[in-house]
């Protein structure tokens, strides 16, 4: 992701520079970065890390009210104490006080074996919070002295202000569903049904509560940033493959260490009036090139931007930014989340994680290139000939039948209402995914490729073709059509097996293949496909399928 070679950077107009604004240089950003909370207040996790620590503490609920006999709502209090420390440690600060004295009233003769390792865990995500929220102080400090004092007034600071409109409508639904499971869990006959609804209730509300907060919180602190000229600072930004804003020192042209991450959005909420001509038709070159940008893992260019507003842990921020079409009006957009700050080793480890990247996508263009080879001699053999078709094989039927096993050993002990709750949700999903990756297929012809769908095949033309394309776990193939719907088939992969052994995962094949015909159109095949070929629609599969599991749901015990 990052090489110690200079990058070309896209310059911003000294138009967009407001007068006397200081660059951020590195060692301004060095002193930044030295005010950042250590790593035990575990402030720099990613989402995934944070989602599975919540997971966690929602066992551990369910294992309190359980075995020590607390009140389904202190017991969901201890996931939702993980999830503030993680991502609301203004809550964690006081939340966690609350939570000790509340859980001693509650069961003041609770064996120390239960109560000590909690108010344990509670001080702790006390102290964390504490402390990065004092580290926030430093750093808001550190980054008004790069300033200087200098300050102008926020662009767009006068546009309606969307900050915070989805996690306050989110939190709503889910405060709502929460009271409602609470209100309910006494129509449960069996004691352990009523007991386990409560504690999903009072779980699900907290959450709903914190999505509230996290909405106001930002839309307050966004708002705050546009009622007076703001701090300003020269820096240099770019996209990263997962859609945010990385930021890094004005003089860092090698893109050697990002200070922080941050979600961006377009403020000019009017249509682009280059991408559409006068008879409101998109410019599919233009259409095109953005797309193509969506689909690589290659982070953008380095870009001159100027930040409006001091950046610390949980700031909100206004960027103004460099583009890459001459004559183009500089970009300003908006945070729609946290300023995230990266720690050095946070840092150093996505400069790895990109490095390997890159490895990746070389050994996978190799690979393309070997597939590729491979089609041509099957095109001049064949003479284009036949449509050809790729379906499901061996990886995918074991896929299928893990699921399968695992939605069996989900059901395993369960009684009464909740085996039929559980059992509903999980054939539901079944339903809908597995035929897909039991009997998924596509077939190229003359015409473009057709993929079997639950419904009838869809069908994309050679010309409409936007990517096909092997990432990860998943292949996927989309159009540039708004009317087609995304395709896609997940399977299992151990890489390091792929590596040791010098395997080709097969829907890398797949991918490569369909790829050498889409670039090369002496590679296609010249006959047109007929239904048997693309296969009828998948919807008989899942019939069989919900009819073998409520058959199984109902019948065994």
């Amino acid at each position: 992701m990052n090489n110690p070679v200079q990058q070309p950077v896209l310059r911003l107009p000294e138009s967009a520079v407001p007068d006397g604004c200081r660059p951020w240089d590195g060692a301004q950003a060095a002193r930044w970065a030295g005010a950042l909370p250590p790593g035990w207040t575990l402030a720099h996790l990613r989402m995934r890390l944070v989602f599975g620590g919540t997971c966690l503490g929602v066992i551990g609920a369910f294992w309190l009210t359980t075995l020590a006999d607390l009140k389904p709502f202190v017991a969901a209090l201890v996931p939702l104490q993980i999830l503030w420390l993680l991502r609301r440690p203004e809550v964690a600060r006081v939340s966690a006080p609350v939570l000790v004295v509340v859980l001693l009233l509650q069961r003041p003769g609770l064996p120390w074996v239960w109560s000590g390792p909690a108010v344990l865990l509670l001080i702790a995500t006390w102290v964390a919070a504490a402390v990065r929220l004092h580290a926030r102080g430093g750093q808001r400090e550190r980054a008004l002295a790069a300033a200087g004092g200098v300050t102008a007034g926020v662009p767009g600071a006068d546009r309606r202000l969307e900050r915070g409109a989805f996690l306050i409508g989110l939190g709503g639904v889910l405060a709502v569903l929460g009271a409602v499971l609470v209100v309910t869990s006494g129509l449960w006959q069996s004691g352990d049904d009523r007991l386990g609804s409560a504690t999903v209730g009072c779980f699900v509300a907290g959450l709903g509560v914190t999505a509230l907060a996290s909405g106001v919180l930002g839309r307050r602190r966004a708002a705050a940033l546009g009622r007076a000229p703001a701090p300003v600072l020269r820096v240099l930004v770019r996209d990263d493959a997962a859609a945010d804003t990385e930021v890094f020192a004005a003089d860092d042209v090698g893109a050697l260490r990002p200070l922080f991450t941050v979600s961006l959005l377009d403020m000019d909420d009017d249509e682009d009036e280059d991408d559409v001509d006068g008879d409101g038709v998109v410019d599919e070159e233009e259409l095109a090139a953005l797309l193509k940008g969506l689909d690589t893992d290659v982070p953008g260019p380095l870009r001159e931007a100027v930040l409006y507003g001091a950046p610390y842990d949980g700031a909100e921020v206004v960027v103004v930014s460099a583009v890459q079409e001459a004559g183009d009006p500089p970009l300003v957009e908006r945070s729609t989340g946290p300023v995230r700050p990266l720690p050095e080793g946070a840092a150093r480890r996505r400069i790895a994680a990109g490095k390997a990247k890159a490895e990746r996508e070389a050994r996978r263009q190799a690979v393309y290139e070997e597939r590729r080879a491979v089609a041509v001699l099957a095109a001049v053999r064949d003479g284009g000939g036949p449509a050809r078709r790729w379906s499901a094989g061996w990886l995918d039927r074991i896929t299928v039948v893990a699921v399968v096993l695992w939605g069996c050993y989900a059901l395993a002990g369960e009684s009464g209402v909740w085996r039929y709750v559980i059992g509903a949700g999980l054939g539901l999903l079944g339903v809908c995914l597995l035929p897909g990756h039991l009997a998924w297929r596509i077939t190229a012809d003359a015409a473009g490729l057709w993929f079997r769908r639950l419904g009838r095949s869809r069908h994309i033309a050679w010309d409409h073709v936007r990517v096909v394309e092997c990432k990860g776990t998943e292949l996927r193939a989309d159009s540039y059509r708004a009317g087609f719907e995304e395709w896609s088939v997940s399977g299992p992969r151990w890489p390091w097996l792929e590596r040791k052994f010098g395997l080709i995962h097969p829907y890398e094949r797949v991918a490569a293949e369909i790829n050498a015909m889409w670039q090369d159109p002496a590679l296609r095949p010249t006959a047109e496909s007929g239904g048997p070929e693309r296969g009828r629609g998948l919807w008989p599969v899942a019939v069989a399928i919900g009819v073998v599991w409520a058959a199984a749901l109902v019948l065994l015990p």
